[in-house]
């Protein structure tokens, strides 16, 4: 049996959520555990057969679910909005949770991180965090900072899914769409939330990290990955020609080689004891 479905009860930052989850692969219990943290508008479900695909070519364990708000976790109440912090939130408050209602011991055996744009970030925040309870962290597209491209994007996709199927589109994915849709979007629009920037959060990080960036990214530049290397020793970059904003949708095979070796190096080199090595440039 390679996946299992459930929903668990977490409670986190004072309140209580019922969250999806996927389990991948729980048979090989001696695995790596890879953890997927979708992007704003993601959910269990829009990763489509991605991780399976990546954790059948490495040999790993899976764990994929969708953040209150989305897909088919508890859905955000009508008059609330996210505030500028909310990536932390999920990186420091509901994901440990998450791990505990899973009876997933990090500190025991710490976890590799998969995460794709916002998702890519809370992961980063989360390894920054927790070092000692993640071994690395894969991040796909992820915001260091706010950009006007990643502005001017979000405002077109409003009009989208006010005037297009963009909507009825993003309903296959989420128990109530407009809880998914307008938490992130009303945030990432708040002129507060141009401000938000997490450089310092992530500064130092111990644990190590390959960051992917489509050359045609639409949501964010290359500054953000090149940042990432600036400010976590050994961190890889991966820069994927003909790449928008989901590299393991348009580049499905070579962030899952990428993803793959990466790992395996680090696997070595725990192994033998060996550091992370310099910034890498991979292609």
């Amino acid at each position: 049996m390679s996946a299992s479905d459930t929903r668990v009860g977490i409670r986190a930052g004072g309140r209580e959520y019922r969250i999806e989850t996927r389990l991948l692969f729980a048979e090989r219990t001696d695995a790596p555990l890879l953890v997927f943290l979708h992007e704003g508008l993601g959910s269990v479900s829009m990763w489509r057969d991605f991780p399976q695909r990546l954790c059948r070519a490495g040999g790993l364990r899976g764990l994929v679910y969708s953040r209150p708000g989305h897909g088919r976790s508890t859905a955000r109440p009508d008059h609330e909005k996210w505030p500028v912090t909310f990536m932390h939130h999920q990186a420091q408050d509901v994901l440990p949770a998450v791990f505990d209602a899973l009876g997933i011991d990090t500190a025991e055996q710490p976890v590799w991180l998969f995460g794709h744009s916002d998702g890519g970030s809370i992961a980063l925040l989360h390894a920054a965090h927790f070092p000692q309870c993640v071994h690395g962290v894969i991040a796909l597209a992820p915001h260091l900072f706010v950009e006007d491209l990643s502005v001017g994007s979000i405002a077109k996709v409003r009009e989208a899914y006010r005037h297009t199927d963009l909507r009825d589109r993003l309903a296959r994915h989420h128990r109530d769409v407009d809880s998914a849709f307008w938490g992130w979007n009303d945030i990432w629009l708040d002129p507060a939330f141009r401000h938000w920037n997490i450089e310092r959060d992530i500064a130092g990080s111990g644990c190590p990290v390959l960051a992917v960036q489509g050359l045609d990214d639409e949501y964010g530049t290359l500054a953000q990955i090149e940042r990432i290397a600036d400010l976590v020793p050994g961190t890889a970059l991966l820069r994927l020609p003909a790449c928008a904003h989901s590299p393991h949708r348009d580049q499905p095979q070579a962030v899952i080689e990428a993803t793959t070796g990466f790992i395996d190096r680090y696997r070595v080199a725990r192994e033998s004891k060996t550091g992370p090595g310099a910034r890498q440039e991979l292609t």
